[in-house]
């Protein structure tokens, strides 16, 4: 008779096969393997009554720890997308405007959210455990204010943004932001 699985194992291989990154589809590259000292983008999302730029300049290191995510997707583009290096788009979500208003970069890469394992908090999750976490967390590092946000209405009116993730899955808390995209917003915050 087999020895009974247990709870973190079967958990850890519920996870593995269920979240596993795309190979396939819109985003595929953000997984794709890269070449050497090769940076990738992302946009982050924040609500500035909840966490604003100005609380991450405030920060010791001007760095936080981005945890709180509980969408598949967007866990996904942080645990195999993001590495050490990429620079991130922080965005003011909920806002007059939403709007990008500063540069962020990984510091460190995906590790367990602790907050998903604490009873008390509101992204606590019964089914995650620190021998199978299914939420990661990343940490950012304040790079620099853009001189002018770039607001929601700039970014819909400019046709080369128009296949932007931000705009086509704007739920998502995390995303991808291809080179090109990235180029035309840091021009536009820098304008």
């Amino acid at each position: 008779m087999p020895a009974k699985k247990t709870r973190a194992a079967t958990a850890a291989k519920e996870f593995a096969t269920t979240a596993a990154p795309a190979t396939s589809g819109p985003w595929a590259a953000v997984f794709a393997p890269r070449a050497r000292g090769e940076r990738r983008f992302w946009l982050v999302k924040s609500e500035p009554d909840v966490f604003s730029w100005d609380d991450l300049m405030a920060a010791r290191g001007r760095t936080t720890h981005w945890n709180g995510v509980r969408n598949h997707a967007a866990r996904n583009f942080m645990r195999d997308g993001m590495r050490t290096g990429d620079l991130v788009f922080f965005y003011h979500s909920n806002a007059e405007p939403s709007a990008v208003v500063g540069i962020c970069e990984v510091v460190r890469e995906a590790y367990p959210d602790a907050t998903a394992f604490d009873r008390s908090h509101d992204g606590y999750d019964a089914k995650s455990s620190p021998d199978a976490p299914a939420w990661v967390m990343v940490d950012l590092r304040a790079v620099e204010r853009l001189p002018r946000a770039v607001t929601l209405p700039m970014i819909k009116a400019a046709k080369p943004l128009a296949q932007m993730a931000l705009l086509r899955v704007g739920r998502l808390s995390v995303t991808p932001v291809t080179a090109a995209e990235w180029a035309i917003i840091v021009a536009m915050g820098r304008a």
